[in-house]
């Protein structure tokens, strides 16, 4: 690996095609190249284990692992080996395959807490799913979520109540309410202000910080004495805060969750499951109440990514997965917060979140948040050799890509510092990222600022 990393020749030519072609040069906001620091590749060719490759042949150790999808390694073997037997036989029939009951089975073994399960591409099918059976369960209309979880579904329901808000319907937008999290008290206000209105509460079990106070069983008992139903998303603490998501973790039983992302090993699948009185509703069998039409996609049931899911999860059930995550987690706490106190800026720059899943906060000279100091960080520890838009272990971290990503990070620091000493733009080649959920775009770079960056 390259101790310093600048040609992003190709990326760049990449770049402006995918411009002209896909709103926003890529298909997911969180890839998007406002994301990113000008330095830095813009597409990846290929990945195994931690490490990628981007197309200009840089390699990278990973840390992003897919938005957090790929929690064993990229191109694990076993279960490229499933997916492969399976892709032999085909992928999407006219009736379902037997791989779809077998997937289900693997999974209801590993989420206790669920009686059924069905099957879907992508998270906000999971959790737009849930919403709908809440909706239908309890004839009710208003949702609560919570507002310091920063992503729920594409859908309507949670992007009215974002700034990308426009082309959503004002009266969908007021169907849907922010409490805090840990804050019981925020949604209990919610519940007396709209009292029989509340269809549904849905949070993610943790961000990072534990629950406190039971918070999470006060907060489900508030739904069971109000007749709301409480939903889990566990799209990142599902195989990774517990092989059985966080709810076994922390020993509470959801009416209906949501899990995705590590479920497949970055294979697109995800997963609605629940308490059968309720998922009943979307099958063929109960005659007391109106059907739901609860989630039927084309591909939802595609047997080479119900495959990776049966592989993935049993090689969470099988082998010391969660208890690495977790280990190599803590050897970066550790050494990172070494550099950080070597280079005395712990009021600028900190880690959070819990081992399995770290991120890191970057704060400016007047210790506000600052996405100008994180893409210089970005851009620093890009050069040598890491990409980490936060600290994601796999199954595949190992002990040295832990030491070597503490020595980037100790590396970038220092550049950290001195651009808190004389100013950010003498170090950050062009501009600052953005956050994704923003009203307006900024102008274009000037062209003097792209030619710098283009040439590294």
């Amino acid at each position: 690996m390259s101790a310093f990393i600048g040609n992003f020749e190709e990326s760049n030519r990449l770049r402006e095609r995918a411009r002209d072609l896909i709103p926003g040069g890529a298909h997911t906001y969180a890839k998007g190249d406002d994301q990113y620091p000008i330095l830095s590749p813009g597409f990846i060719a290929r990945g195994q284990g931690c490490h990628v490759w981007d197309v200009d042949g840089n390699e990278y150790i990973e840390y992003g692992m897919g938005n957090r999808a790929v929690g064993l390694g990229h191109a694990y073997a076993p279960v490229l080996d499933a997916v492969r037997k399976e892709l032999e036989y085909g992928c999407n029939f006219t009736r379902p395959a037997s791989i779809e009951v077998e997937c289900a089975e693997t999974f209801l073994e590993m989420v206790r807490g669920a009686d059924m399960v069905k099957f879907s591409k992508n998270g906000s099918d999971a959790t737009s799913g849930a919403i709908k059976l809440a909706r239908a369960v309890t004839g009710r209309e208003m949702i609560a979520r919570c507002s310091d979880h920063p992503f729920f579904s594409v859908d309507d329901w949670f992007i009215g109540t974002t700034e990308m808000n426009t082309g959503i319907p004002e009266a969908i937008r007021q169907l849907t309410l922010g409490f805090k999290y840990n804050d019981i008290e925020s949604l209990r206000s919610l519940f007396r202000l709209h009292p029989g209105k509340i269809a549904a509460v849905i949070l993610e079990a943790t961000r990072g910080e534990h629950p406190k106070d039971r918070f999470l069983h006060k907060a489900m008992e508030l739904c069971r004495s109000n007749g709301a139903l409480f939903i889990l998303d566990e799209m990142i603490t599902g195989f990774r805060w517990h092989s059985g998501g966080a709810q076994e973790l922390y020993n509470i039983e959801p009416d209906l969750s949501c899990f995705g992302k590590a479920l497949g090993n970055g294979f697109s699948v995800s997963a609605l499951a629940g308490k059968r009185e309720f998922m009943e509703r979307g099958g063929l069998e109960q005659t007391a109440h109106p059907r739901v039409f609860l989630l039927s996609t084309t591909h939802g049931a595609e047997t080479h990514a119900l495959a990776a899911a049966i592989a993935t999860m049993r090689i969470y059930r099988d082998e010391p997965v969660i208890e690495h995550l977790y280990r190599q987690g803590e050897a970066l706490q550790v050494g990172i917060g070494q550099a950080i106190t070597r280079h005395g800026l712990q009021d600028h720059f900190y880690l959070t979140g819990q081992p399995c899943c770290l991120a890191f906060a970057t704060l400016d000279r007047n210790l506000k948040p600052s996405q100008a100091f994180r893409t210089l960080f970005l851009q620093e520890t890009i050069r040598r050799g890491i990409l980490a838009p936060s600290l994601v272990v796999s199954y595949t971290h190992g002990d040295e890509d832990i030491e070597r990503t503490v020595e980037a990070f100790d590396g970038a620091l220092g550049v950290y510092k001195l651009a808190l000493e004389r100013g950010v733009g003498h170090y950050l080649v062009g501009r600052p990222s953005d956050l994704v959920f923003r009203r307006f775009n900024r102008p274009p770079l000037p062209a003097d600022e792209v030619l710098v960056a283009n040439n590294g």
